[in-house]
């Protein structure tokens, strides 16, 4: 009878040590997936700040353009 029981239970550690198995195996997937999710994010982020720079940048250029603009229509005696 005891070894019916010891059996039993052997059985049910190894189911559960199985199930564990399962579990610790789809964790380290999970784990991965959100490591590129992460690595991911701060591409796009990155991306995000090189455009935002350029549209700066772009920026200061349209600013020194309406200077100059300006500049010329004084010069030239066209502002009203």
């Amino acid at each position: 009878m005891t070894d019916n029981v010891e059996n039993l239970i052997l059985e049910h550690l190894k189911r559960f040590q199985a199930s564990m198995d399962r579990v610790e195996r789809r964790l380290d997937e999970m784990n991965a997936r959100l490591s590129n999710l992460e690595s991911a994010y701060a591409s796009i982020m990155q991306h995000l700040t090189h455009l935002a720079a350029a549209d700066a940048a772009q920026q200061v250029a349209i600013d020194n353009i309406n200077m100059r603009l300006d500049r010329i229509e004084r010069r030239l005696e066209l502002t009203h």
